[in-house]
């Protein structure tokens, strides 16, 4: 769908470059990004730079910047395109019972991907003449303020994924964990440490599982994505879209 929008909106001036916040890198991302053949930059963040330099904590998340470098629309929650689709074949097999609660949850999460993409067109239509331009002061009002507790929370995450991405799992737990708790609000740092929880089976596998009662030492965080997303409602597990 990113890849549609940026063919429509390329003869314009605009292009697309995607991020792709990921501890292991290509190894997390490149099947992704060789399966929708991107022809427009795809970008890899090993350390999360995007999250600390510049605020994202959800994804996808998006900011809009103009031809001379400006950032004329701080990150924000950036659904992808609305498009017409006919539902595809089901992969088969029985679908896990926490797969399905996740579903359910997901459904709940506000979607404002028709405002928000209209807002974009209207900003490829009109530059800085659009109304959903900031100007530098609002783009700074509107930037997230960091205290010495979320700074102290970005160093641990870029410890953690240091330690990650050289062997030792062990120790990066630590340091995800304090990642959390000093950054509350970050799903992209809960996201990627849960998504590291695969053991033998890979990346990824264990993020539909979460913690265990049967067994509770598999699971090395306190909660997971369902347990998360019920304890703040999903209405609140992103920002409504501001013009």
């Amino acid at each position: 769908m990113w890849q549609e929008l940026r063919d429509e909106l390329a003869p314009k001036g605009f292009e697309l470059v995607t991020v792709g916040l990921d501890t292991l890198g290509a190894e997390g991302c490149a099947h992704f990004i060789e399966a929708t053949s991107q022809s427009h930059p795809a970008l890899l963040d090993t350390h999360h730079l995007l999250a600390s330099r510049f605020g994202v904590i959800n994804i996808p998340s998006a900011f809009w910047v103009n031809e001379e470098g400006d950032i004329v629309r701080p990150p924000e929650p950036a659904p992808a395109p609305p498009v017409e689709r006919t539902p595809g074949p089901r992969p088969g097999g029985p679908v896990p019972e926490r797969f399905r609660l996740m579903a359910r949850e997901a459904k709940k999460i506000p979607n404002d991907a028709a405002e928000y993409h209209q807002a974009l067109r209207d900003w490829v239509e009109n530059g800085q003449g659009s109304p959903f331009a900031l100007s530098p002061n609002e783009v700074l009002e509107r930037s997230r303020p960091r205290s010495t507790s979320v700074a102290t929370g970005h160093a641990h995450f870029e410890l953690a994924s240091h330690l990650e991405v050289n062997g030792d799992h062990e120790g990066a737990v630590a340091h995800f964990r304090e990642a959390h708790r000093l950054v509350p609000d970050s799903w992209t740092f809960r996201r990627q440490a849960w998504s590291l929880e695969g053991g033998a089976e890979g990346p990824f596998a264990r993020f539909w599982q979460g913690p265990s009662e049967n067994d509770p030492d598999a699971w090395p965080y306190e909660s997971g994505w369902l347990e998360d997303v019920r304890s703040v409602g999903p209405e609140n597990y992103n920002p409504k879209f501001k013009p």
